[in-house]
């Protein structure tokens, strides 16, 4: 199930434009969802809820996206309007 060629993780993220690619992380895909900031040995719960919950490739096949999940996983980083802008951005990403 794991993809170590796409750098687009299933919630719609681009791993490669990341701060923690290549430092601390490898992307989502290709750790199959445990990355870095999940619970040891566990998925990040938002891959878990797509690719293993609910089967999808994405979240964009999901009719909820963007989900309470995803709507509660903001980077500390950034600020809400930041945040909101890049969700926007990554739901284009998967619904093209």
């Amino acid at each position: 199930m794991c993809d170590q060629n796409n750098l687009i993780s299933c919630c719609g993220s681009d791993c490669s434009k990341c701060y923690c690619y290549g430092k601390m992380c490898e992307g989502c895909n290709a750790l199959c969802g445990k990355v870095f900031h999940a619970p040891e040995g566990k998925e990040c719960p938002i891959y878990y809820c797509c690719r293993i919950g609910n089967g999808f490739k994405t979240c964009g096949e999901c009719s909820k996206l963007p989900c309470d999940l995803i709507l509660g996983t903001r980077d500390p980083k950034m600020t809400e309007e930041e945040f909101l802008k890049n969700v926007d951005e990554r739901v284009k990403r998967l619904r093209g």
